[in-house]
């Protein structure tokens, strides 16, 4: 990817038009970085680079001619950036990438990257919006544009599943969850070691473990648990290790087992610490404070 040559076309494109740096920053980014991206020192992220080439009146596919990029690329930085996103709970920044490329012909001439608009969209109306029922909508909308009983699951497929399965489980419909979740670990039996998302395989073990807690079936979820701990560690891959780590030591709170938990939740806390995540590793650590002081009133008694 020549970042050179695309800095220098915005440039030119952007002294045609009569703009400043400033001015073309508005809106998008900070002039700061627009003058890096002109040098060539780094590369716009996808949705920005969109945006400059709606300011400066051309197509994007444009700077993937000039730069002999393959457009491949674009789609692929804008699912990246979802994904990044999407795993930080960054809701309101989701929607700000879906609502710039749903006017991107790029996403709305292709089916498939259309879904990763759809997809995102939908999480973005349940978490946010709290809307179950559009947003059930949209993710049965987005799966159904590539999805084939006739053909193995993508990985996008499945990962649009356990979105699914995870909204039926904040609306109670437990069992529901777990017949969605069912069919991706069915897939999972034919691709799992060819897997390139091994998230996929985190997610599914972690939230059938979540309904499994609510069902009171407390050993058989720390048992999905334990098994997603050693998918991590077979993958040498730390996402989803805070989470299991701390669903095993709510299963233990939840059994009365107030002092084996306590393990679990510390590790959880300074995993959730490392990963700069205050939020979560704050409320660990007043959970932790809480359990000390039961055991404390316990030992007295």
């Amino acid at each position: 990817m020549d970042y050179s040559v695309i800095g220098r076309k915005i440039k030119e494109l952007r002294k045609a038009v009569g703009l400043t740096q400033g001015e073309l920053a508005d809106g998008i980014c900070t002039q700061a970085l627009v003058s890096r991206i002109e040098k060539g020192d780094i590369y716009p992220s996808a949705t920005s680079l969109y945006q400059i080439s709606q300011k400066l009146g051309v197509d994007v596919n444009y700077f993937f001619e000039i730069g002999m990029t393959p457009r491949l690329d674009y789609v692929k930085e804008v699912e990246r950036q979802l994904k990044k996103l999407r795993v930080k709970l960054k809701y309101d920044e989701i929607l700000e990438i879906v609502k710039t490329e749903e006017k991107n012909p790029l996403f709305l001439n292709d089916e498939s990257n259309l879904q990763l608009l759809y997809w995102h969209k939908g999480i973005y109306v349940n978490e946010v919006d709290n809307n179950k029922e559009e947003a059930l909508i949209l993710l049965e909308k987005a799966l159904l544009l590539t999805y084939n009983k006739k053909k193995a699951m993508s990985e996008r497929e499945m990962n649009i599943m356990i979105s699914m399965g995870i909204l039926e489980f904040s609306r109670g419909n437990y069992e529901r969850a777990l017949d969605i979740y069912q069919g991706v670990s069915n897939a999972l039996t034919y691709s799992s070691d060819q897997l390139s998302d091994k998230s996929i395989k985190t997610r599914l073990l972690y939230n059938i473990a979540r309904v499994l807690t609510r069902l009171g079936e407390y050993k058989e979820s720390t048992r999905y648990c334990e098994e997603g701990i050693r998918w991590l560690i077979e993958e040498e891959n730390l996402y989803g290790f805070a989470q299991l780590n701390y669903h095993i030591g709510y299963n233990l709170e939840l059994e009365g087992e107030l002092q084996e938990a306590l393990p679990y939740l510390e590790k959880a806390a300074m995993l959730f610490d490392i990963q700069y995540n205050t939020k979560l590793s704050s409320f660990i650590e007043v959970k932790i404070d809480e359990l000390h002081e039961k055991i404390r009133k316990e030992n007295k008694v």
